[in-house]
């Protein structure tokens, strides 16, 4: 079974002031030692580099450098791909988001998850229970 994860998971595990970052460095090193690929959406990666080093968000945000440095460790792993958006993305997107209005912060997670279903990846570790609207998806908590 392959999965995904969500860029809070990535944040967690790299903000050591985070009471999360224990158990997110944890879940990632037990996941990767399994037999099944995460496969890291582009946008997530984005994501994690745009939160990571934003000064307003953390008060010792990484250098960009550590955060490229930590994306980089990540990808170079033997169970590691990275994702992008296959050919007919804004048709996929249109066709997942159609029952409802996407709009606002839900967009990011809209983009992710029609990545993943271009894919057919079905599994998501993620904290965030916005991704519960696209039923095609198994989300999952990585920690509590």
């Amino acid at each position: 079974m392959s999965y995904s994860i969500d860029a809070n998971v990535l944040l967690h595990a790299s903000n050591s002031s985070a009471p999360q970052c224990e158990p997110a460095q944890r879940f990632l090193a037990e996941k990767l030692a399994e037999p099944e690929m995460l496969y890291l959406a582009w946008p997530t990666a984005m994501a994690y580099l745009r939160i990571a080093t934003h000064p307003r968000i953390f008060d010792a945000p990484l250098q960009p450098r550590e955060a490229l440095a930590n994306l980089r460790e990540l990808l170079a792993h033997p169970r590691v791909r990275a994702l992008s958006e296959k050919a007919g993305f804004l048709e996929a997107y249109a066709g997942l988001t159609g029952p409802w209005p996407v709009r606002g912060n839900l967009v990011p997670d809209a983009h992710l998850a029609t990545i993943l279903h271009q894919h057919g990846i079905r599994t998501l570790y993620t904290h965030d229970t916005d991704f519960k609207k696209f039923d095609f998806l198994d989300t999952r908590k990585p920690y509590e």
